[in-house]
């Protein structure tokens, strides 16, 4: 096993490594053991279904194909089970899938789609609140806190609070200062908050673990240390190049997330953003500790920044808390995105200011330009599919675009209208810097935009 590369960039390295260790997470040091797995491919095979990536959805793809299809894929992963972004996220598992909000729905694609898709995803959620029932991940529902930083954004929230409960029927709470000290924590830089009843916390690898275990018991392979380095079309078969041999298949999927190389596959290319976000975890809190910063939940928590904070009490105790982070993956290191997460931690709880971090990681994040996720097949005369984008919130939706990924796989899409929608029905868009401009010669550009965009939030979040 190689020695985990902390610098590697999906924008300039060809593939995310070859059978390396995890990364250092909390995650990973208390899954336990990962499920055995079938090591690297052993020279070329040939297989029916391909599933590359083995984060929650492409696991939950083989999942759903053998489950409700009798289909029994192969997984390639490129180093460890579930080594990219379901190993690193935040674990927060809400009724979402992308950045945009429910009212940006509406403005985007009209009331009608926008109560079609708030459908898809709230199945999508709900399917999600079962499977965290079924698999020992460390379940904590109660809801998700989004917390306004600043007295005007509550606001934005009371609005966001109407849209949901008049057009979309839930029940959403807007809470003063007061009542989130009295009912979870004394956050500090909270002047009020949304209480959003659907959201789970869960220990992802442990969630994406149990995933694994059910999928091989249904005959699923998955070999690691098999990075996709180049895929080609040959007489009507995919032809996936790893270190180890030449996989052919008669159909694939791509699951790779954040972690989507350039090179990997031509309709994936300049298609997404992977940003960086950071997390760490601290020692367990003591009681004193517990009583000066007032919690009584471990319900989840994001502010209303547009480089967001999320973060959440776990169940042993400690203080997870991750935010945005470099912009490039050779500055990933710099000791200032760790003091970013330190001088939060220290803004919201003040009485642990200092307190002793005993996790600190960081992760890619797929990203796509119109901020929505796509689960599609991009070409006709290729059976190749994508499930991508999530923008950061894919803990709950991943799962659901499994499921949807292995019915388009399975051919069983054709007559359900659930596949008009739009994140079924168009592909993933070029970067749009200027307007109605969408080309892939902006593509290149990508990083500047974003560090220019990174200093306009700030500025939104912090003086404006």
């Amino acid at each position: 096993m190689q020695t985990y590369n902390p610098l590697h960039d999906p924008l300039v390295d060809s593939i995310p490594g070859i059978n390396q260790e995890y990364s250092p997470t909390y995650w990973v040091a208390s899954a336990g053991l990962a499920p055995p797995n079938d090591g690297p491919v052993p020279g070329d095979i040939q297989a029916d279904v391909v599933i590359v990536g083995s984060g929650a959805t492409g696991i939950a793809t083989a999942l759903y194909l053998a489950k409700e299809h009798g289909i029994q894929a192969v997984i390639l992963e490129a180093n460890q089970t579930a080594w990219g972004c379901s190993s690193r996220n935040g674990g927060q598992g809400q009724n979402a899938s992308g950045r945009l909000s429910r009212s940006q729905w509406i403005e985007r694609w009209g009331l009608d789609t926008a109560k079609k898709l708030d459908a898809e995803i709230r199945m999508g959620f709900e399917n999600f609140s079962q499977l965290t029932a079924e698999f020992e991940c460390e379940a904590t529902p109660g809801g998700h806190l989004y917390v306004a930083h600043r007295p005007d954004k509550l606001d934005y929230l009371r609005s966001e609070a109407d849209v949901k409960q008049r057009i979309f029927g839930y029940k959403p709470q807007i809470l003063s200062k007061a009542e989130i000290q009295e009912r979870y924590c004394d956050d500090h830089d909270a002047h009020g908050a949304l209480l959003e009843e659907e959201g789970i916390g869960i220990h992802p690898l442990k969630f994406n673990f149990g995933m694994l275990r059910k999928a091989q018991a249904l005959g699923v392979k998955i070999y690691t240390g098999s990075p996709v380095i180049e895929s080609k079309t040959i007489d009507g078969i995919e032809h996936l190049y790893t270190p180890h041999g030449v996989v052919k298949a008669k159909r694939v999927a791509f699951c790779t997330g954040g972690y989507t190389g350039q090179n990997v596959n031509d309709t994936l290319k300049n298609k997404i953003l992977p940003v960086l976000s950071n997390s760490l975890v601290t020692r367990p809190l003591t009681d004193f500790e517990l009583s000066a910063t007032r919690f009584r939940s471990h319900v989840f928590l994001t502010d209303t920044r547009k480089l967001r904070f999320y973060y959440r009490l776990l169940k042993d105790n400690r203080l997870q808390i991750g935010s945005r982070s470099s912009i490039h993956g050779n500055d990933a290191s710099n000791p200032k995105h760790y003091q970013l997460l330190i001088d939060g931690l220290a803004r919201k709880f003040p009485p642990l200011s200092g307190i002793q971090v005993d996790y600190s990681w960081w992760g890619w994040v797929d990203v796509s330009h119109d901020m929505m996720p796509r689960i599609v097949k991009p070409r006709a005369d290729k059976n190749v599919w994508y499930a991508i984008g999530y923008g950061g919130n894919g803990v709950s939706f991943s799962t659901w675009a499994g499921k949807r990924l292995a019915e388009r796989i399975a051919g069983k899409d054709q007559s359900n209208p659930v596949f008009n929608l739009p994140i079924y029905s168009s592909e993933l868009e070029y970067p749009n810097f200027f307007g109605k401009i969408k080309s892939e010669l902006l593509a290149p550009f990508r990083r500047l935009g974003q560090a220019i965009l990174y200093r306009w939030y700030w500025l939104k979040d912090e003086v404006i």
